[in-house]
């Protein structure tokens, strides 16, 4: 996709999800913001996930809990692409302790002020939120433990670059842990051309064995892509029949380099 092609996308996106950030979860169908009861608890979060974060954290914006698969350690940094509201980075949060430190990046303004807001009703002082698109992290070099991500790689028009940007930011050892939606079968053409789908983490994602290549093509290695196993319950929800070409899954890679203990992938 071409950088204009590609811009155009990231508005459709970042005007779709400024809107959840303001109205708190309200949109179109789709995985944008549902207010289903017990949704959280549907993707495996632990009812003490969902009242240990800031009241606002919880959008409902996720397909998973990246949090679950990714062993997160005391004193670790850990990133989250497409932070949103800050739900995983504050549970992250709790996990890596004071010593530990979390960085949220989103590339919607009104999504980063929300997430800030909440950190600041805890005074979540181990989490920081930073304005910025995944394809061009704002994050050094090599400074990172883990990356998290929750049902925004698929959103991404480009998403070869997104992978390259997780490699170059994660230090040696340093592991992949996330939710995403993964392409199961050809996408209908009039999905792929509605912008609801698009922002609704469907019309965007990507076949299993794409997201693999990519992975390896970026330098990681030990790639596991796994369905989730209550997928089709989760995707139906935002658009019925859907579950018949996209699925819920997990993604696990590793940075080549030291071993480190624990983690997935390990």
């Amino acid at each position: 996709m071409n950088d204009t092609k590609a811009d155009e996308t990231r508005a459709i996106v970042r005007e779709h999800y400024g809107q959840i950030a303001k109205t708190g979860g309200s949109c179109a169908p789709g995985c944008c913001g549902t207010t289903e009861q017990g949704y959280a608890e549907k993707l495996g979060y632990s009812a003490d996930d969902s009242t240990s974060v800031p009241e606002g954290a919880d959008l409902g914006l996720g397909c998973g809990n990246p949090t679950a698969i990714a062993a997160l350690r005391e004193g670790e940094t850990v990133l989250d692409l497409g932070a949103g509201a800050g739900f995983d980075c504050f549970l992250a949060g709790h996990r890596v302790g004071p010593t530990g430190r979390v960085i949220g990046v989103d590339m919607t303004p009104d999504m980063v002020s929300r997430a800030r807001a909440n950190a600041a009703k805890v005074k979540a002082e181990n989490v920081e939120f930073r304005l910025g698109e995944i394809e061009h992290l704002p994050v050094a070099d090599g400074t990172v433990d883990a990356i998290l991500s929750n049902c925004v790689i698929n959103l991404s028009p480009q998403k070869a670059a997104v992978f390259r940007e997780a490699f170059r930011v994660l230090k040696p050892g340093g592991r992949l842990a996330i939710s995403d939606v993964v392409a199961t079968g050809p996408i209908p053409e009039e999905l792929q051309t509605q912008a609801a789908a698009l922002a609704g983490c469907v019309s965007g994602a990507a076949p299993i064995d794409d997201i693999r290549a990519m992975l390896r093509d970026a330098g990681f290695t030990a790639v596991e892509v796994t369905i989730n196993p209550r997928s089709a319950e989760v995707v139906s929800s935002w658009m019925p029949g859907i579950e018949k070409f996209v699925a819920s899954a997990t993604i696990e890679a590793r940075k080549p380099g030291r071993k480190a203990s624990g983690g997935c992938c390990s």
